[in-house]
This record gives C-alpha cells, sequence and structure tokens, in this order.
C-alpha cells in the first residue's frame, strides 16, 4: 500500500521549517508573483532555492504555486518564471490557468504540474482532459463528498483539504471580491467579502436570520474522519494556512503526521482530547468536517477565530475584570470576552490576593486589567495559548551510518550513508604509529560530531590499526562527506532552453448574443442574435432560430448529447461535448488570455467568452481570431453548493445582491456591466422597456 502523502502550507522560512520538522512529506509555498495568496510573505527567488534546498536535504518535497489567472501581458514573464522553478529543482507547480497548462506542457515538459482546486475539478471528464494535458494530480473541489470522490475513475493523482479555511464559493468560481472590492480572488488578492456582514431579503422583506455573516464558513478538521479518507486511496491529504504562523502550521502538521501514521501501523487513529483542544486554541470558527461529509459549513455569527472556553466573569469594575478559570491563564495568552466580541492580551496577571503573577491553575480566581471596557458578565475564551506558541521546536534529523578505514600503508577513507545515497571520500596516506596508536575512542569522538548537519548517527563502524591518525584530518573527511551527502540528497539542478512567440490574429468580436432567463425575454431577441437559455424545454422549443443550451456551472451528470448547440462553463463539459456538439465556452472558465482561448479552439470550442476580469480584451483579440464579452448585466459572483433558501437578495451596505436558487445557489452582482461594444447581453428580471433601452445602448439593431 502506497502512503498518503501530508502536505503542509508555508508563507515563508520559518514556517516552512516547522512543517519539515514536524512531519509534512512536502511543502507548498507560494513566490513572490502569481500565487493565490498575495498577502502572505512569500518567498523571493533566493529563497526559494533555499527552500528547495532545505527540503530536499530531509526528503520533502517543495510544491511552488502559480495558480492564479494570467493576463496577456505576463505569458512572457509567467514563462520565464516557470523555466527557473524547474532549474532550481522544485517537485511540481500548482496551476490553474488552462492556457499555460498547455504552454508549461509545450516548453518545459518535464515540470510536474498539479492542477489547482481554483480549477473546480468536480467531476471525471475534467480529470481525464487534464490528465490528456499531462497534468499529474488534480487537487479536487472542496464541496465534493467522500462517497464522490470514491466513484471517481480517472487514473490521475488526486489532492483534498483536510484542515483549514474554507471558501463558500467553489473555489475559482468566485468573482465577488474582484468586481466588488477591485481585488481578486484569481489573482490571489481576495478582499474577503463572504467574511462581511450581510443582510437578508426574502418577497415579504428582510428575514429575520441568527447572525450577520452569512456566507461566512467555519474552519474545516478532520482529525476524527482519518480513516475513512486514507481508506479511499486519495494520493495526498492538504493543509491550508501559507498566511499562518509557524506554530500552526507545525501543530496541526504534527497531530495529523501521526493521526496517519496510526493508520499505516493498523492503528485506529484517534485525536487526544489535549491535541483537540489545542486546535481549537490555534484557530477555529467552529469545526466542521466540511462537504466532504455532508457537514454544515457555516458559522453566521462571527467570522472571527473563537478560541477555547477559559472560564466565565465573576465580578467586574470599571478598572479590573475577575474570571473563574475553566483552563489554566498565562500572562501574555490571548482572550475574547464573548458577549462583547472584544478581545486583548492579559499583558498583566493578578490572583485573588491582587498579586502580579504569570500562571494561575484552573479552578481558581484570574484578575485582568479591564482595558477594553467590559460592562457585562458572560463567558470568555481563550485565543491565544503562549505555552503552546512557544513549545519547544521540533528539530528533524537523518539518521546516517559511518564507516571509517585507517590502516597503515593505506589512505584514510570514511564513507557515510543515509540508505539510498553513499558517499565515500579518501584523505591521507597513513603511516605505522611511531609513538602514540590513534584509539577507536579517539576517532569516535571527532566523526560522530554531527550537531551542526541535518544528520544523527545510526550505526558506525571504525577499521583500524597502529596507525596514526592527525584529528584535523578526521574534521575534514566529516565535515567533506556531510557536504556532499547533503548535495546527493538536494539533487542535480535542470536546465531548458525554449523560444516564445505569439502569433498575431487580430481578432474580432462574435457578434451579438444575449442570456435569456424565460420565454418571454427569449421571443423578444429571436433573429437578432444568438441567444442562451439555462431551460432546456425552452433550448428544445426554439433550438433552429440560433438558441443555446446553458448548461449548469457544476456537472455531476452528464446527458447524451449529440449535435446541439451549448454554452459550457466546466472543463467537464468541454472535455464531453466539445467534438460532437456546437460549444461556446462561458467566462466560468476564467479565461485570461490568448493562449486559453486558442488552447479552446484546439479542442474544438466554436466561440471563447473572456473573462469580465479583463480590463483589456482588446490586447487579448490581437492574438485570437475572436471571442466574445460580457457588455452589459449582473455576472454571477458566486456559486454556492447550499445556502438559505428563503432569500433572494443579500444585502451588504447599500448594495442589493440577487440570488438565483436552483440546485445551486448563485450570486450575482448588484450592478450591471455596460460596455459599448459588441458581445453578450446578461438578463435578469428587465422588462421590455429596458430591454428596448439595453438594444439602443448596445448598439444592437442601431
Amino acid at each position: 500500500m502506497s502512503k498518503a502523502e501530508l502536505l503542509s502550507p508555508a508563507g515563508n522560512m520559518d514556517t516552512l521549517i516547522s512543517a519539515v520538522n514536524n512531519g509534512a512529506d512536502a511543502v507548498y509555498v507560494g513566490g513572490k508573483m502569481f500565487g493565490a495568496r498575495a498577502f502572505a510573505n512569500n518567498f523571493s527567488l533566493d529563497e526559494l532555492k533555499e527552500a528547495v534546498k532545505y527540503c530536499h536535504i530531509y526528503g520533502v518535497k517543495l510544491y511552488v504555486t502559480a495558480n492564479t489567472v494570467v493576463f496577456e501581458n505576463e505569458i512572457e514573464d509567467f514563462l520565464n518564471y516557470m523555466k527557473f522553478l524547474y532549474e532550481i529543482g522544485i517537485d511540481a507547480v500548482i496551476m490553474q490557468d488552462l492556457g499555460m497548462i498547455n504552454l508549461v506542457r509545450k516548453f518545459i515538459p518535464n515540470l510536474v504540474i498539479h492542477a489547482s482546486t481554483q480549477m473546480n475539478c468536480h467531476n471525471d471528464e475534467s480529470l481525464f482532459l487534464l490528465k490528456k494535458m499531462g497534468v499529474k494530480r488534480a487537487v479536487l473541489a472542496r464541496e465534493m463528498s467522500l462517497e464522490e470522490i470514491k466513484n471517481l475513475k480517472c487514473p490521475i493523482e488526486k489532492e483534498i483539504f483536510i484542515h483549514g479555511a474554507l471558501c463558500v464559493s467553489y473555489s475559482g468560481q468566485c468573482l465577488f471580491s474582484s468586481l466588488n472590492g477591485g481585488r481578486s480572488g484569481n489573482r490571489g488578492s481576495c478582499v474577503g467579502s463572504c467574511r462581511l456582514p450581510y443582510e437578508l431579503y426574502g418577497d415579504n422583506g428582510k428575514v429575520k436570520t441568527d447572525g450577520d455573516y452569512l456566507l461566512s464558513t467555519k474552519e474545516l478538521c478532520t482529525v476524527n474522519n482519518i480513516k475513512e479518507i486514507l481508506d479511499t486511496g486519495i494520493e495526498s491529504l492538504k493543509i491550508e494556512g501559507r498566511m499562518k504562523s509557524p506554530e500552526y502550521v507545525g501543530y496541526v502538521t504534527k497531530v495529523y503526521r501521526r493521526l496517519i501514521d496510526d493508520y499505516y501501523l493498523g492503528k485506529n487513529p484517534q485525536v487526544t482530547k489535549e491535541e483537540m483542544i489545542n486546535l481549537y486554541k490555534l484557530f477555529n470558527r467552529k469545526f466542521t468536517n466540511g462537504y466532504l461529509f455532508n457537514d454544515d459549513i457555516y458559522n453566521i455569527k462571527t467570522p472571527n477565530h473563537l478560541g477555547y472556553p477559559l472560564g466565565e466573569i465573576v465580578k467586574l469594575d470599571e478598572e479590573k475584570i475577575y474570571i473563574r478559570l475553566s483552563d489554566d491563564l498565562n500572562q501574555e495568552d490571548g482572550i475574547r470576552f464573548n458577549l462583547s466580541n472584544k478581545g486583548m492580551i492579559v499583558n498583566l496577571l493578578y490572583n485573588e490576593q491582587g498579586l502580579l503573577v504569570n500562571h494561575i491553575p484552573k479552578g481558581n480566581i484570574a484578575i485582568v486589567d479591564n482595558k477594553v471596557g467590559i460592562v457585562k458578565k458572560g463567558s470568555v475564551n481563550k485565543t491565544l495559548d503562549k505555552c503552546l506558541m512557544s513549545r519547544k521546536k521540533a528539530i528533524k534529523k537523518i539518521k546516517v551510518d559511518l564507516r571509517l578505514k585507517g590502516t597503515a600503508g593505506d589512505y584514510l577513507t570514511l564513507t557515510i550513508s543515509d540508505g539510498l545515497n553513499t558517499v565515500t571520500e579518501k584523505s591521507i596516506l597513513l603511516d605505522k604509529a611511531k609513538k602514540k596508536v590513534t584509539t577507536q575512542e579517539e576517532v569516535y569522538e571527532k566523526i560522530s560530531k554531527l550537531g551542526a548537519t541535518p544528520f544523527i548517527l545510526g550505526k558506525c563502524e571504525i577499521i583500524l590499526d597502529e596507525a596514526f591518525i592527525p584529528m584535523k584530518f578526521l574534521n575534514e573527511l566529516r565535515r567533506s562527506v556531510c557536504d556532499k551527502l547533503i548535495n546527493k540528497r538536494c539533487g542535480s539542478s535542470r536546465n531548458i532552453q525554449f523560444k516564445y512567440e505569439k502569433k498575431r490574429f487580430d481578432g474580432i468580436l462574435d457578434g451579438f448574443s444575449v442570456l435569456v432567463r424565460n420565454e418571454r425575454q427569449l421571443k423578444l431577441f429571436l433573429g437578432d442574435m444568438r441567444i442562451y437559455t439555462e431551460d432546456f424545454d425552452l433550448y428544445k422549443k426554439y433550438k433552429k432560430n440560433n438558441v443555446y443550451y446553458k448548461l449548469p456551472r457544476i456537472m455531476n451528470n452528464f446527458p447524451l448529447f449529440k449535435g446541439e448547440k451549448l454554452l459550457v462553463s466546466d472543463l467537464g463539459s468541454i472535455y464531453k461535448y466539445s467534438k460532437d456538439n456546437e460549444v461556446i465556452a462561458d467566462y466560468p472558465l476564467n479565461i485570461t488570455n490568448s493562449e486559453t482561448v486558442n488552447f479552446l479552439y484546439s479542442l474544438g470550442v466554436k466561440i471563447a467568452t473572456i473573462s469580465p476580469e479583463v480590463k483589456d480584451f482588446k490586447e487579448v483579440l490581437k492574438y485570437c481570431k475572436h471571442a466574445e464579452i460580457i457588455i452589459y448585466g449582473k455576472v454571477d459572483l458566486m456559486i454556492l453548493k447550499k445556502f438559505r433558501e428563503n432569500g433572494k437578495y443579500l444585502k451588504n451596505k447599500n448594495n442589493y445582491f440577487p440570488i438565483i436558487h436552483g440546485k445551486y445557489t448563485t450570486i450575482l452582482h448588484h450592478e450591471n456591466i455596460n460596455l459599448k461594444e459588441t458581445g453578450r447581453i446578461i438578463l435578469f428580471d428587465e422588462d421590455v422597456n429596458k430591454i428596448d433601452e439595453i438594444k439602443k445602448i448596445s448598439r444592437v439593431n442601431p
């Protein structure tokens, strides 16, 4: 049985070291460019070289995220970055952009590619397309259940998230931050629109809810489900958290490392009470088993870290707060008062006698300064545990065997082996001792000094006779074999040369089209342009009139279509239908450059719709023959697997976001795109007069 990989995050070198030393099999990091966590510290080019070396010394793989969409003017820079990553020896690059995946496979065929969760891989058909392209692994959509994952047939490596923050929208399918906040989630700059407060409105006005954070999710935590997950044979288990601290990443990695190891030892992997409490203290917005186990993912009461119960306020005044402790409290711990949702660091801690102390055990009264203006009693949580954050750091060591031969008339020789790699070095020619023979104890004392190296001594064989060995040569030999073993473990450098050139087409926009919501709207456009409808009955009725059926964005079942006209939004539908049907690729495929457009055309797609995130679509058109853009309407901001069915709008500030319910929930932008160009009109609830106005503004039938 091959062992599943434990994959940990790192936003900087300290976190990477913590992940490696706590048992990660692989670590994923981002550089300063093209990574979907732009606000993490991330790694400079020199730091990436250091990270590769450090990981490979310990037999740990390093993956680099380049999982953003790429704009037209960035393509050459992206390819040069991929060339750099390949040459420094990374083990895989995690990618989202379809056109860039195709280019990298063409120019750097030996660079291993993992498809990011941003590609929204949720069906076998999408996996078969990626495998055909040469992608080695796919990070599956977090909305898939474990049962759905078990039923996948494509023999591609599969990776899932097992711990950390969740996106409420299908990953890669959220334009909320980009179009409403000016910072793109597909570009690594998400503002966290799902963590903001919203009001819900239905047919009869405002709907009462138990909290204000209607899109905010809990934290994924599967420590109690590791056996079920590993039973599926999934190749990689991923912890989210490139924005998290070294202490967080180290501890979470350590817990899952033990559970995974227990599973493969034939034990029942069970989390301890202490481990569970510490996971709560490190970070939680409440825990959920996620869609993997069809669990509720929402915590609408707060988007903040909740911590773990610390105690109850039993007395307070303007200066002091008295807390009956249910957990230990230390100076410099962080606490939150749940009634007011105010938090603070305990800089000064007093016991019941009013004396300053640095620790008070549970069951006692702790007194803290009322520096955040608490006026009511209530429960208190611990949100930062100083002892947990300052626990002794794990240090990983690699066991090596040494064999030294020092006999008169032969060269002094030292061999080091880690079980896979062996290095042998020779030094001086030895003479027979004239006075003092070198002893085994003296030799062992010198060659066993491995403290400054990544190694720890296993077996040590020393072969001596009556030779004299100068001690300085033993030190030199030890350092030399260790350095050469490190270099062997790091692997050899790679080089590649290529020349990227774009062919210019000076393409055009592909005529007018409209997405309609009902038959009344459809009839107003018959004969004028392409018409898209999500209603299959309407499509069948009018398909001879240049009408296309818009497939669902999430496809779990694939009807048999041949000779049909389809608007498709996911990779699986491209793979399934593009050869035998007239297929138009929709903007949820995140089409942001000509390479993606042209690759889709090579698959049989007739028209590709450029993402509304692209401001300079004319630059894309220079290098492809034709494409479609959105010129009017409310585009989809999010697609959710589950949401409240009694809502028609979400309100934030003075903006109302329409909600469309179906098998999945779609949240639309609160305002319309308005461009005076040829392209697609997206209708929502516009009446006849408004549609006539749109036609005039959009130059339809001028």
